[in-house]
């Protein structure tokens, strides 16, 4: 196979005149789930109206994938048109310290564990030649709005292709919160008080069309919305809470809000299309990296629900991979259609290419196919997709690490030597029939399970996909087979303290902790404060991220003390904190053994501390409190 990763000269030439080349707008949405839109038909709670407006002037894409249930390695594919088999990026892990470049076989598991996962890249290589690269090259102004999540720099967007990158920030989510008061490092500060950022996010957007109205543009607007941390407009969460049905699967008002001001700021950029007379020379796309969050709580609920699919968010389930998609392309896309082809995430870029009348680089691959077909109403010639996740959070319906092939109506999910003496397992679904994944057929349809193995054997041998080995540490005792799909237990609303749940589960110690206007405020009159929180089976390393700010400064620790009913010894980290302003730190924790028990020690002082949110992360997990 050609080194489609070498740099090479753009060699194609763009035959369209400038004046003729349309603007492209690609709205990507994070974590909004197949059913939370009424494009679909399967929510009564939430509106979606500039999403339905967008799909009166396109075309509706019932059977659309993300490339993995996780976002970053989605986002990957739409940038390269490569999958996270090949990329090596299958986890969420790109705001983590440790730069890696190359996926490499895991080192270890827990004895519970069949398989070790492999350790996934974390930064998006600048030697792709990215599908901002390549409108860039062919004229294009480009612009990249909201979430990245491939990587700070040198790999942050300005690196890859971009002209524009707001509010240049490499994390997972927003800074601490949707509504402001937010701060961004690089001082990307709100302009009003309570602004939204997604607001804030489609004003700048659309300043940059008008900057730009000569076009053509690319705008890459990844949303924020509607990842954690859970906050919301006020005022939209009191409507929805008044709309609520205590029966309906799908009943968190503060999630409802979120997925009101993100079809919001959709609704802005069509208002600015409209206003600037640029609607019928820009194409649009929107869609979603990921299925619905199924895992976190909120509310007292999860803050959706996947319905009728099975399971959410990191999972290879349909809920957690089938997305809501929407592509309008003036002159190629028909208004008002919908398409019941398969697509994936990373068909976008070989499409806008084709669309573009564009060669390749020469030697440069894509694993996607071009869905020009299907735009026009056609139907798609494909033998499948494959979806690639070697990891296994412990979220509702998880699967063991896994890869999945989707041809026609038929589903095959492999399971890494999941089965017995270290052989694989399967799982097969006949989804025409059970959408929801309820029957499983493999005992049923042994030559199937063959021939769609068969399919999964040479993509993972094409891709190259460093896959999961056997556990050598396996022990059939400690292994639960039970317990496979079971979420980990969490407490309500992520963890909330029963003493106060403005804490979201953080225990002070040697200390008082009161939270206030969103910000935790912990005071010591004997020294030595600290917050704790269990973080269960989370891997290491582990990396710490907080705001926060300290009148007097000092030296901190964060520190593993891992199952306090059988406590081993701590491992711990230590970082400086600063006297003075609000700043944000950041450090990481080797570990040879999950988290478990986390403790933040803090500077000991009698002043106060002021903290803002905190993260904790792994390459499999990551959790925010806002406060």
């Amino acid at each position: 196979m050609n080194r489609y990763w070498l740099i090479i000269p753009l060699l194609a030439l763009f035959r369209l005149h400038a004046e003729e080349r349309p603007n492209i707008i690609f709205i990507l949405a994070d974590d909004l789930g197949w059913a939370d839109t009424r494009l679909y038909g399967h929510t009564r709670l939430y509106d979606t109206p500039n999403l339905d407006r967008l799909a009166r002037r396109g075309m509706v894409f019932t059977r659309a994938y993300s490339a993995s249930p996780l976002c970053s390695p989605t986002r990957a594919s739409i940038m390269t048109g490569l999958s996270p088999a090949r990329t090596g990026i299958t986890a969420p892990n790109c705001h983590l310290p440790k730069v890696i470049l190359k996926a490499e076989a895991g080192k270890s598991a827990a004895p519970g564990k069949k398989t070790v996962p492999p350790i996934p890249v974390t930064r998006l290589a600048t030697s792709y030649f990215t599908l901002a690269e390549a409108l860039k090259q062919a004229g294009y102004a480009t612009g990249h709005f909201g979430k990245w999540h491939l990587g700070a720099e040198p790999y942050s967007p300005l690196q890859h292709g971009f002209d524009v990158d707001l509010p240049h920030t490499p994390g997972p989510g927003p800074a601490g919160r949707f509504v402001a008061p937010w701060s961004y490092p690089n001082g990307f500060l709100p302009k009003s008080p309570d602004e939204h950022i997604e607001d804030r996010m489609a004003a700048e957007a659309s300043a940059f069309m008008e900057r730009h109205k000569d076009g053509p543009f690319f705008i890459n607007y990844w949303m924020f919305s509607v990842h954690s941390p859970f906050d919301a407009k006020k005022e939209w969460v009191e409507r929805y809470r008044k709309e609520i049905d205590a029966t309906d699967a799908q009943r968190s008002p503060t999630y409802a809000a979120m997925v009101k001001s993100m079809d919001d700021a959709v609704g802005t950029l069509l208002d600015t299309l409209d206003r600037l007379g640029l609607a019928e020379n820009t194409a649009i796309i929107f869609f979603s990296d990921n299925g619905g969050n199924m895992y976190d709580r909120i509310d007292g609920t999860t803050p959706t629900s996947n319905r009728p699919l099975r399971g959410g968010k990191a999972t290879v389930y349909e809920g957690g991979i089938r997305v809501p998609c929407v592509v309008s392309w003036p002159g190629i896309v028909a208004p008002s259609t919908r398409s019941d082809c398969i697509i994936q995430s990373s068909d976008f870029y070989p499409t806008i290419l084709d669309l573009l009348d564009a060669k390749t680089q020469e030697g440069q691959h894509f694993d996607g196919v071009s869905i020009v077909p299907a735009l026009k109403g056609e139907t798609l010639d494909r033998a499948g997709i494959f979806t690639y996740f070697p990891h296994d959070p412990a979220v509702p319906d998880w699967l063991p690490p896994s890869v999945a092939v989707t041809s026609g109506d038929w589903k095959l999910i492999r399971l890494f030597h999941g089965g017995k003496d270290g052989a694989h397992r399967w799982k097969l679904y006949h989804l025409g029939d059970d959408p929801g994944e309820k029957n499983d057929l493999a005992d049923r349809e042994p030559e199937r399970v063959k021939q769609m193995d068969a399919m999964i054997e040479d993509f993972l041998k094409d891709t190259g996909a460093i896959l999961p080995v056997p556990n050598p540490n396996f022990d059939p005792a400690a292994w639960k087979p039970e317990d496979e799909g079971k979420a980990a237990p969490r407490k309500a609303d992520g963890g909330a303290d029963r003493i106060d749940p403005r804490l979201q589960g953080w225990r002070a110690r040697n200390g008082k902790a009161v939270v206030n206007d969103g910000i935790l405020r912990l005071t010591s009159p004997t020294g030595n404060p600290f917050l704790g929180f269990s973080f269960g089976d989370m891997p290491g390393p582990v990396t710490l991220r907080m705001r926060l700010r300290c009148e007097k400064g000092g030296t901190g620790r964060f520190e593993s003390v891992g199952d306090l009913r059988n406590p081993p010894k701590p491992e711990a980290v230590e970082f400086t904190l600063p006297a003075g302003g609000w700043q944000e730190i950041e450090v990481e924790l080797p570990l040879s053994r999950p988290l478990g028990v986390a403790r933040i020690h803090l500077p000991a002082s009698t002043g106060s501390i002021e903290i803002d949110w905190i993260q904790v992360g792994s390459a499999d997990k990551v959790r925010l409190t806002s406060f």
